[in-house]
């Protein structure tokens, strides 16, 4: 295969790649992140997560870039990360009980092949009280994450059932991602 980039600085995505064994490098550009919601939620996140993979590939034509975005959204509003604690709590509260959607974007990049796709994920959650919040928020752990939480650490303790690809909640849908990267072409 052909030299990998991810196009992402999310150790969550990183750590995801590095256990299945590819060997690949890191490289993100700043872009503002803005859904064109014109034909939908999972369409716009596919697009942002492409938006993402150019970025990098404009610089690096010879490799497969990986370029990924995650939301979660409930009833027609978009978590994303968390601007601040008191965010953080909000969207906690409005998960509490609900069942919600984390959508994962991704696209890779090559000269000869370009593939975007999304991934729903239906993620439950148990009520979540006032007390559990405000601890789970000092953690510091939800700051950094789509709808302020992260299923692989301490906020799986919210997690009632999850219908549909665990690691797309936790940052990009893997088992995918590496079945349409045997599609792309080997390096010459």
């Amino acid at each position: 295969m052909k030299p990998l980039i991810l196009a992402s600085k999310s150790p969550r995505r990183k750590e995801l790649l590095e256990e299945m064994g590819l060997s690949f490098s890191i490289v993100s550009k700043d872009i503002p992140e803005h859904l064109c919601m014109e034909y939908g939620l999972q369409k716009a996140v596919e697009a942002l997560a492409k938006e993402k993979a150019q970025a990098v590939f404009a610089d690096h034509m010879e490799h497969i870039v990986i370029g990924a975005d995650t939301i979660v959204a409930l009833d027609g509003e978009v978590f994303g990360k968390p601007k601040d604690e008191q965010d953080a709590k909000r969207m906690l509260r409005l998960l509490s009980g609900r069942t919600h959607q984390v959508i994962g974007g991704v696209a890779i990049l090559s000269k000869e092949k370009t593939v975007t796709f999304s991934c729903v994920t239906q993620v439950s959650f148990y009520p979540i009280g006032e007390e559990e919040i405000n601890r789970y928020v000092q953690s510091k752990e939800p700051m950094d994450k789509a709808g302020a939480y992260g299923i692989q650490g301490l906020g799986k303790y919210f997690v009632k059932e999850i219908h549909g690809d665990y690691f797309n909640v936790v940052g990009l849908p893997i088992s995918r991602v590496l079945r349409f990267l045997q599609q792309f072409p080997a390096e010459k």
